[in-house]
């Protein structure tokens, strides 16, 4: 049984491509009397004519790999195009580590555990270089014995 007509008819009513149009296999020869496309209007309202669902692509796999990524997975040697510098350029290094540096030394001249006077030395250090980290600037600021004794 040749439904070509009928197919075609039903993708344009439906505005799919052939392909996405879905015919009643029980139906086959009601659908073979339709030959104008008022007939397969007929017969798309009654249902024995569909349009497919609209075939949706997985992104679970994504996600589940984004998810990885996050935790620091599948970012070894091998994965890698781009120089060190590349991928985190210095200034930007630079910008992160002097920030949270920065808002250490305001949390503690705020909260009164350093002098303002050390704050700005410890400030111009920091601006100098001289802390890799804040747990490295927390440890010059106890060996120095830069924190105010509470009295």
């Amino acid at each position: 049984m040749n439904l070509k007509l009928q197919r075609r008819l039903a993708a344009e009513i439906l505005k799919v491509g052939e392909n996405s149009v879905w015919m009643d296999p029980d139906e086959l020869e009601t659908i073979a009397e339709a030959v104008t496309k008022e007939d397969v209007r007929g017969l798309i309202e009654e249902g024995i004519i569909r349009r497919k669902p609209v075939k949706g692509v997985s992104r679970a796999r994504i996600r589940k790999r984004r998810m990885q990524r996050k935790k620091g997975r599948r970012r070894g040697h091998g994965r890698r195009k781009g120089k060190k510098t590349a991928r985190m350029p210095k200034k930007e290094r630079w910008m992160m580590r002097i920030r949270a540096l920065r808002r250490k030394l305001r949390e503690l001249r705020d909260s009164g555990k350093i002098e303002r006077r050390t704050y700005r030395m410890l400030y111009r250090k920091a601006k100098g270089g001289e802390f890799r980290s804040i747990a490295h600037l927390e440890s010059y600021i106890i060996a120095n014995k830069l924190i105010k004794e509470e009295s």
